[in-house]
C-alpha cells in the first residue's frame, strides 16, 4: 500500500482515505495476484469468492480456458496490426460475428478498447447521422468519464464540475422512472424542441446506479419518441449485454431495437475490447468516401482483444450462457428472499445483476468491507452508496452464493 500510495494518482488515495473516515473501516484495497473461474487470490494468498467479475467483465468465468487458449494462439501469429489501415484477419472475423449478433438484418461496427470509447463513438455516430449535436440522458446514468460519455453521465455532479466549461451545453437530463406510475412523469422530463437532438442514450438497466430497472414498457416508449423526432436511439448495454441480464441484448427483451448499441466488459473475456454497432443506414453516415478516417485509434481492433473476444462469444453460445443467467439469477433471488435479511428492503435484479436496497446511506461502505474481510467481494453501488452490487460470473455455484448469504445475513447483523 506505500508502494501504490507512492505511484498512483493522489485522487484514489483520497478516496480511499475519506471512505475510512465515513465508515470508521480500513479501506485500503487487496492487490490482485491470481483469479481462476470465481474466485481472486491477493497478494497475501487470501482466496475470496467474486461477486463483482471485476466490474462485470468476467461475466463467463476469470481466466476461461477457452480465452487464454485463442490469446496464447494469437500472441505466437501476431500482435498487432496495422489498424484500419492493413487490419488482422481476427478483427475482421470480429466485425462479423458482432454484426451477426445485433438486432437488425444489416448492421455495422466500430471497435474500441473501453466501454467509454464505444460511447464516444455512439455519440459521433449520431451526429454524423443527424447533424444534431444535441443529446438527452438520464438523471442516474453511467457511460464512462471521457468528455464524450462525461457530458452524458447522470449519476454524480461531482463527476462533471471540475470539467463543465470544457463539456458545452447541449444534454438534457431527463427523470428516470422508479415506479410504474412515474413512466408519464419521465416521459414528460424530455424535451419540448427537439429540433436540435440528434441521440438519447439510455442504459437498459441504469447498473452503478444500483440497478435501477425502469418500468415495462418505458423503454419502448423512448423507442417511438426517438422515431417520431428522428433521433438516434443509443442504447449503452456495456454492462446489461452479452447475457449478463439474460438475454443477448437486454433492450430488445424489453420490447425496443435500438439504432445503436454500445458494447463493452464482458466481451473481451478479460482484455480490453469494446464495440459501437448500428444499424446500417445510421453507421452510412461515415462513408464518405472523400474524407480520412476522422473517427479510429491505433488499438482499436487488436489481434489480441479480437481473439478473447471470438472466444468469449463462442463460450457464451455453446455453453448456454444467456440461459443460464436468467435461471441461476433467479435462483440466487429466492435464496436471498428466504433469508430475510435484516436492513435489505428491496432486491431488484435481471439475469446475475443483482441490487440489494439497504435502509441507510452510506451503508454500502462499511458492509461490503465487512465481507471483505470474510472472503467476498461486492460492490457499494447508488447515489448514496446504499444498494450492495452483485454482479458474479454465471459460472458461480448455488452452493457458494449460498455460503455468501450467510455472511450477509451475519455483516447486517454486526456491521455498522
Amino acid at each position: 500500500m506505500e508502494r501504490l500510495a507512492a505511484s498512483e494518482c493522489p485522487a484514489l488515495t483520497t478516496r480511499r482515505k475519506r471512505r475510512a473516515e465515513r465508515t470508521g473501516a480500513n479501506h485500503d484495497p487487496i492487490v490482485w495476484v491470481e483469479a481462476q473461474g470465481t474466485n481472486v487470490v491477493d497478494a497475501d494468498g487470501n482466496r475470496y469468492v467474486d461477486l463483482t467479475s471485476g466490474f462485470g467483465v468476467a461475466f463467463i468465468g476469470h481466466r476461461h480456458p477457452a480465452v487464454v487458449e485463442a490469446v496464447k494462439e494469437q500472441a505466437d501469429a501476431l500482435l498487432h496490426a496495422l489498424g484500419d489501415l492493413y487490419p488482422s484477419s481476427v478483427k475482421i472475423e470480429l466485425l462479423e460475428k458482432l454484426c451477426a449478433l445485433s438486432p437488425w438484418p444489416e448492421a455495422r461496427a466500430m471497435l474500441s478498447l473501453s466501454g467509454a470509447e464505444a460511447v464516444t463513438a455512439a455519440l459521433k455516430t449520431a451526429v454524423m447521422a443527424t447533424g444534431r449535436p444535441g443529446v438527452v440522458a438520464f438523471e442516474g446514468s453511467y457511460h464512462g468519464l471521457l468528455y464524450g460519455p462525461l457530458a452524458v453521465s447522470g449519476f454524480a455532479e461531482r463527476f462533471r464540475a471540475p470539467f463543465d466549461r470544457q463539456l458545452g451545453s447541449h444534454v438534457h437530463f431527463a427523470q428516470w422512472p422508479n415506479t410504474d406510475d412515474a413512466v408519464d412523469r419521465a416521459l414528460r422530463s424530455l424535451p419540448d424542441d427537439w429540433s436540435e437532438v440528434g441521440a438519447l442514450i439510455v442504459e437498459p438497466i441504469q447498473g452503478r446506479a444500483g440497478v435501477r430497472v425502469p418500468p415495462r414498457g418505458f423503454l419502448k416508449e423512448l423507442g417511438k419518441t426517438c422515431k417520431q423526432h428522428g433521433v438516434v436511439l443509443i442504447v449503452d448495454e456495456i454492462f446489461t449485454g452479452l447475457g449478463r441480464c439474460g438475454a443477448w441484448w437486454r433492450s430488445v427483451r424489453d420490447e425496443v431495437t435500438p439504432d445503436v448499441i454500445c458494447v463493452g466488459k464482458a466481451l473481451g473475456g478479460g482484455l480490453p475490447v469494446s464495440a459501437c454497432i448500428a444499424r446500417e443506414e445510421v453507421m452510412r453516415a461515415w462513408g464518405d468516401p472523400d474524407r480520412e478516417a476522422i473517427h479510429t485509434g491505433t488499438f482499436y481492433g487488436d489481434p489480441l482483444g479480437a481473439a478473447a473476444a471470438l472466444a468469449t462469444l463462442g463460450v457464451i453460445e455453446k455453453e448456454g450462457l444467456v440461459a443460464l443467467s436468467e435461471t441461476r439469477g433467479a435462483a440466487f433471488v429466492e435464496t436471498l428472499q428466504r433469508a430475510s435479511l435484516r436492513g435489505v428492503s428491496e432486491i431488484r435484479h435481471a439475469g446475475t445483476m443483482l441490487g440489494l436496497q439497504l435502509e441507510r446511506e452510506l451503508r454500502a461502505l462499511s458492509v461490503t468491507r465487512a465481507l471483505l474481510d470474510r472472503g467476498y467481494l461486492v460492490l457499494p453501488a447508488g447515489k448514496r452508496a446504499d444498494v450492495i452490487q452483485l454482479v458474479p460470473p454465471v459460472t458461480l455455484s448455488q452452493a457458494r452464493f449460498d455460503g455468501f448469504v450467510d455472511a450477509l445475513d451475519e455483516v447486517l447483523e454486526t456491521a455498522p
